[in-house]
């Protein structure tokens, strides 16, 4: 964090992952050279009575993951390339956030007001590639789109209060999810609201939420409501830096069938010593593997959800630590459990990785909702 003479308070944070992406299952292989990444800023100073803050917030990934996207076993949600998206994550935006927020002193309590280009609305957890629990995992979480997708919304306005450890908020944004087009911005609109409460004391964070989105798929023309609570902690057990977080999401979609899918997470990231980190994650979540298509509005069809279990474990270590930044050589491998129903397309399903991780020396926590 700097100062600068006219009043700026500057804070910077990023998240660098170069590697190789190994995902196998029956008869198929997926295998990418590719890198996860985000950098972002903030700038904070005082005005009028209270204080304004600035952040943006910009990946690489349009050009850094797979032209068809980053391989991963299970994942569903969103399209690219004018694809919906099986066994595939997306690459973000080039621009993933860009907005202000204002907090001030009234009737005892502080209220803050924000509005954004590109922002999170106030639904979920702390996004996963912010969460302390996930920033050594490369992986995307597998129940990432019933628990925290709407972290990349095109045109968000907010506002809440806080009193003590208790915050509520809420914000109106778009509900629709980025277009295939990853360089350009989308036009804002706020057809969707949401609703979180959350509760921060210490080392212990925990938020319940809940909102309406307006068909956030395009080919899947159904509004959804969506659901999530999450209990968190980031600080020290017995002089060990320890994050760990528990999510449940629901999603609960208006498709005159059987739309209701939830998701079970929890993962950990805990260091043993200062230069290294053992991580893991462990998820149940219903994915729609099959059927995935455009479905022209107003027509119905049934869903087929199945439950998909993965954990996965890994370590990085720090080689190398400088005024530029820290760079650690990791690896993780995950397991999967799936129905007999689709057994026979992807029986064995195993996913590995070995990567570089690359962050600042002295990262600042965002422990604001992103």
């Amino acid at each position: 964090m700097e100062s600068s003479p006219n009043g700026w308070v500057w804070a910077g944070d990023a998240n660098v992952f170069v590697g190789f992406n190994d995902q196998e299952r029956k008869f198929a292989g997926f295998r990418s050279w590719e890198s996860q990444n985000w950098m972002m800023g903030s700038g904070e100073r005082a005005l009028g009575r209270g204080r304004l803050q600035v952040e943006a917030m910009l990946t690489l990934e349009p050009f850094t993951i797979h032209a068809a996207g980053s391989p991963q076993l299970f994942q569903t949600g969103e399209s690219y390339k004018g694809t919906p998206l099986v066994n595939l994550q997306h690459p973000h935006d080039l621009l993933m956030g860009l907005g202000a927020t204002y907090r001030f002193n009234a009737l005892g309590m502080q209220t803050f007001l924000g509005a954004d280009l590109a922002g999170a609305a106030t639904l979920g957890p702390t996004a996963f590639m912010h969460r302390e629990s996930s920033r050594d995992n490369p992986q995307v979480p597998l129940a990432h789109h019933a628990m925290d997708s709407t972290h990349i919304s095109a045109g968000v306005i907010r506002g809440g209060v806080t009193r003590g450890p208790f915050t509520v908020e809420a914000s109106a944004f778009r509900g629709a999810e980025p277009d295939d087009h990853r360089l350009n911005i989308e036009q804002p609109r706020l057809d969707s609201w949401a609703v979180r409460g959350r509760f921060d004391s210490g080392s212990w964070h925990a938020q319940v939420s809940g909102g309406h989105l307006t068909q956030p798929e395009w080919y899947e023309p159904y509004d959804q409501n969506r659901i999530t609570a999450s209990l968190g902690f980031d600080g020290q057990v017995k002089g060990r830096q320890v994050a760990v977080t528990a999510v449940w999401g629901g999603i609960r979609e208006f498709n005159g069938f059987n739309g209701n899918a939830d998701g079970y997470l929890l993962e950990w990231d805990i260091k043993p010593a200062r230069r290294s980190a053992v991580f893991g994650r462990a998820e149940v979540v219903d994915k729609e593997l099959f059927g995935l298509g455009l479905h022209p509005k107003g027509f119905s069809h049934r869903h087929v959800f199945f439950t998909i279990d993965a954990v996965t474990a890994g370590y990085v270590f720090d080689v190398a630590e400088s005024r530029w930044g820290r760079v650690g050589l990791g690896a993780d491998a995950t397991m999967y459990r799936m129905p007999s129903d689709v057994a026979d397309f992807y029986g064995g399903s195993r996913s590995f990785h070995v990567f570089l991780r690359w962050r600042p020396e002295s990262t600042q926590s965002h422990t604001h909702m992103h």
